[in-house]
This record gives C-alpha cells, sequence and structure tokens, in this order.
C-alpha cells in the first residue's frame, strides 16, 4: 500500500485504427488515388471548419430525433447562401450575423440568387 502514496502520474493512451474502403472505377495509380482522396477530405474538412467557425456547429446541443440532420442541412444551405453572396465584402461569420441584425440582407440572401 505504501508504494501507491509515492504515485505521481497516471497515464491512459487511447489507441484507435480506422478502415476506410474506396471503391472506383478510374484508373489511377496508387499517388494520383492518394492526392484524390486528400483533395476530398480537404474539401471535406475545410467546409466543417466553416460550419464550425460561423455557426459553432460542434457546440449544438441539438440531439433529439432528426434534429440534428435536419438543422446540419439547414447550416449548409445556410453557409452556401452567405458564400454566394456578393453584396457585404465580409467574412462568413460576419455575413451570418448581419443576416440576424438586418432583415432587408436577410431577404437579399434568401431571394437574389448571389
Amino acid at each position: 500500500m505504501s508504494a501507491w502514496l509515492k504515485l505521481n502520474v497516471i497515464v491512459v493512451e487511447e489507441v484507435s485504427v480506422e478502415r476506410r474502403y474506396y471503391l472506383s472505377s478510374l484508373t489511377l495509380n496508387v499517388e494520383q488515388f492518394a492526392e484524390a482522396v486528400r483533395g476530398h477530405w480537404g474539401i471535406e474538412n475545410s467546409g466543417h471548419w466553416s460550419l464550425d467557425v460561423s455557426f459553432r456547429a460542434d457546440d449544438s446541443r441539438i440531439r433529439a430525433g432528426h434534429a440534428p440532420e435536419n438543422f446540419a442541412v439547414l447550416r449548409h444551405i445556410a453557409l452556401n447562401l452567405l458564400k454566394q453572396d456578393t453584396l457585404c465584402k465580409r467574412g462568413i461569420k460576419t455575413k451570418r450575423l448581419k443576416a440576424g441584425w438586418d432583415n432587408e440582407y436577410l431577404a437579399h440572401l434568401l431571394f437574389s440568387g448571389g
């Protein structure tokens, strides 16, 4: 028991292995395929980063039923509308806030198509 009294550190390490399977009719070499996959995930991660920074999507407490998927779709629609906007020369987060404060700007986003 006295050895436990001198314990200073406990380390817990989590290790995981993730496998992804890809099916394709493309004829690519390994380098081309790896580049295509990295490009895909780069776009995915960029979109996720935009959603998280602009909408704090990772902090969402929406959990019940289909609500998480429904709100994810709404966030993607909103992000696309904000990205297409050329009227306001600001970042996505600022445009989102402006749309919340300014009904005319919100109407512009929803009905002008860019």
